[in-house]
């Protein structure tokens, strides 16, 4: 009975704090992949109020994409090097100040120069959010908990982002779109000075600077070429030539990495089995997503006339199901079997939900159409999330904890931006097929929108149906190796 006065007070304590670490870690991690949607919703009341042109438009998406994308390893391997909380805070803080200045823009210079701000500072900010939750929720039980709730706030952030996104900017205005990151950040900076404790940060060598310029340049050149691809095809000399130069780089990287002292990636963090298979899944998954926010957005925005807030709305349920798989099954279930069951069935089950949508005509409605496919997709994003993020960090030294968590990022930024470009062009494809031939009335164009749409969520299906099949050959079978020697709580 002695023991149990003894043991229970510090157990309980340690407890708390890790918690309310987690909800630190939850809001960064929910500005960053808000913002990815939010600023959608917000672009074309942005064009007509700063008058630029659809080029511009886009380049306010890619400036961003470009550096977050470009810089996510560096950005883990600083947190490595220099501390994660340090890093953490300065990408939060770097974060809101960049959302200010785009907030306060009076141009599309500034606009794009503030969203490349952003993409920098979040790629500081991602993966020393991942890094410190994988540090300081280390029992395995406690682990599968707190990755549920944080792969539910992955996989939910975007249609948080559009439901937000509607009500500011039919409200209140296209600029607090980006003002709203500034209260985040300032709850979510408190928070982690009350409640969340570093790692010492041991001796490390220097910075691979090889590798670091090799793999920059190469994302950079990948991430821009695909988004060239989306309106310049994909043979042309501006797609064409950045992709193939981006794969060159890449390569060299990867050589680079196997020869350094101290590289910028150790590939014995991707040639695990289950880190691999939960990069490659996470990066096919992205790819598929895309088909369920952007493209059935067009779909209820242009053939069932939803407003912006009604289409945020619209995407209510299956952010539900999201949490609600990934805080139960995927919490519960992935300590104790791991991810192979898990996965490639809920990869499979979202596959199902994207066929469901293919169904879906000019008189369909929402509720008979379009909700229980997004019930479904959502039920089984929620698997898929909270153990792939799960298994990216389990089992890694923790000198290598940041440069692991920056790895899911980047695959999860170059799988979409790979699910944009082909998507786009497979539904442009699509609709000019369609129309080829055809008077082109309302009604015929309206038709060829609702085909580009099918095309776009069979594609979709596809993608999930591969994630399924490369996690079920990648994953290990068994529960998540989990480091024994990790420090027991990591947060006040």
């Amino acid at each position: 009975m002695s023991s149990t006065v003894i043991d229970r007070p510090p157990v309980t304590g340690r407890e708390t704090g890790r918690w309310w670490a987690l909800v630190v870690l939850a809001l960064a991690q929910l500005m960053v992949v808000l913002d990815a949607t939010i600023v959608n919703i917000a672009l074309p009341t942005a064009q007509a109020d700063l008058g630029f042109d659809d080029h511009g438009r886009q380049w306010v998406v890619t400036g961003y994409a470009l550096a977050f994308g470009s810089l996510l390893l560096l950005g883990g391997r600083l947190s490595d090097f220099l501390g994660r909380k340090r890093m953490f805070l300065i990408g939060l803080i770097g974060f809101a100040l960049a959302s200010a200045l785009g907030g306060a823009a009076n141009g599309l210079e500034m606009l794009i120069l503030a969203r490349a701000l952003q993409g920098v500072f979040g790629a500081a900010l991602a993966p020393a959010a991942l890094s410190l939750l994988s540090t300081t929720f280390t029992e395995p039980a406690e682990r599968g908990k707190a990755f549920g709730v944080f792969g539910a706030i992955s996989g939910a952030g975007g249609g948080i982002g559009l439901l937000l996104g509607g009500v500011l900017t039919e409200y209140v205005s296209w600029r607090w779109c980006l003002y709203v990151n500034l209260l985040i950040a300032a709850i979510a900076v408190a928070g982690a000075v009350l409640k969340l404790r570093d790692e010492p940060v041991p001796a490390h060598g220097r910075i691979d600077v090889p590798g670091t310029v090799t793999a920059v340049t190469g994302l950079v050149a990948l991430v821009y070429g695909l988004a060239n691809a989306e309106s310049d095809g994909w043979t042309s000399a501006g797609t064409l030539g950045p992709i193939i130069a981006g794969v060159v780089l890449l390569i060299a990287f990867v050589a680079i990495e196997r020869r350094v002292a101290h590289p910028l990636m150790p590939l014995r963090v991707v040639l695990d089995r289950n880190r691999g298979g939960s990069y490659a899944s996470i990066a096919i998954a992205g790819a598929g997503m895309f088909g369920i926010f952007l493209f059935l957005t067009y779909y209820l925005a242009g053939i069932l006339r939803f407003t912006p807030i009604e289409t945020g709305l619209a995407f209510l349920p299956m952010l539900g199901a999201v949490m609600l798989t990934a805080t139960t099954a995927g919490s519960m279930l992935a300590p104790k079997v791991g991810p192979r069951p898990l996965v490639p069935v809920g990869a499979l089950i979202a596959a199902g939900g994207m066929t469901l949508l293919t169904r879906l005509e000019l008189d369909s409605t929402y509720v008979s159409g379009v909700l229980p496919g997004l019930i479904i997709i959502g039920l089984g994003l929620g698997l898929v999330f909270a153990p792939t993020q799960n298994a990216a960090t389990s089992g890694v030294e923790h000198r290598d904890a940041g440069v692991a968590s920056a790895m899911i990022n980047t695959v999860q930024q170059i799988g979409g931006s790979i699910g944009t470009a082909l998507l786009s062009s497979f539904a442009a494809t699509a609709a000019s097929g369609y129309m080829a031939g055809k008077e082109p009335s309302p009604l015929v164009q309206a038709q060829a929108a609702i085909e580009s749409y099918h095309t776009v969520f069979w594609w979709s299906a596809g993608f999930f149906v591969l994630a399924a099949v490369v996690a079920a050959a990648l994953f290990r079978s068994g529960p998540l190796d989990v480091d024994p020697d990790a420090p027991p709580a990591m947060a006040h």
